[in-house]
C-alpha cells in the first residue's frame, strides 16, 4: 500500500511532466500497464520506453491530476487530464482514469480507462 506522501510525489513526478521517471521511480520491475481493453505492455524498460517515444513527438505536454485520488488498500484511482501539444502543430486531450494496484511503494498494474476518439489530434485553430 502506497504511503500518502509517495503518491504525492508520484502525482508530482507525472504533474512535472517526467513521466518516464516517475516510470523509472513508481513502477515495479515487471509491471503491466494496459490501455482500456488492449493487450498489456509488460516491465518498466517497455513503460520508461514508450514514455520517451510519446515525448519525443510532442512539443509539449500538460498534465494534471483532477483530486481527490481514491485509494483502498492496494488500489489506487487517479483522474488524469493530458493535453499534448505535437511538433506538428495538432493537439489532444484527454481525460483518463488510471486504475492502480500497488505492491509496497510500487505500481505493479495499470489499466487506463478512457475514450478512445480523444487519441485522434485536432487541428489548432488558426486567427
Amino acid at each position: 500500500m502506497p504511503t500518502p506522501d509517495t503518491l504525492q510525489r508520484f502525482i508530482a513526478k507525472v504533474e512535472a511532466n517526467a513521466h518516464a521517471a516517475a516510470c523509472e521511480e513508481f513502477y515495479t520491475e515487471n509491471s503491466s500497464m494496459q490501455e482500456n481493453q488492449a493487450k498489456p505492455r509488460i516491465g518498466r524498460a517497455t513503460h520508461v520506453a514508450a514514455e520517451h517515444a510519446v515525448m519525443s513527438r510532442a512539443k509539449s505536454v500538460s498534465s494534471t491530476c483532477v483530486h481527490p485520488v481514491l485509494v483502498n488498500g492496494d488500489h489506487v484511482v487517479i483522474r488524469w487530464i493530458f493535453r499534448f501539444e505535437w511538433l506538428d502543430g495538432s493537439v489532444t486531450q484527454m481525460e483518463e482514469l488510471a486504475y492502480q494496484r500497488w505492491e509496497g511503494e510500487c505500481i505493479a498494474e495499470e489499466t487506463f480507462f478512457y475514450d478512445p476518439a480523444q487519441r485522434i489530434p485536432q487541428k489548432l485553430a488558426t486567427k
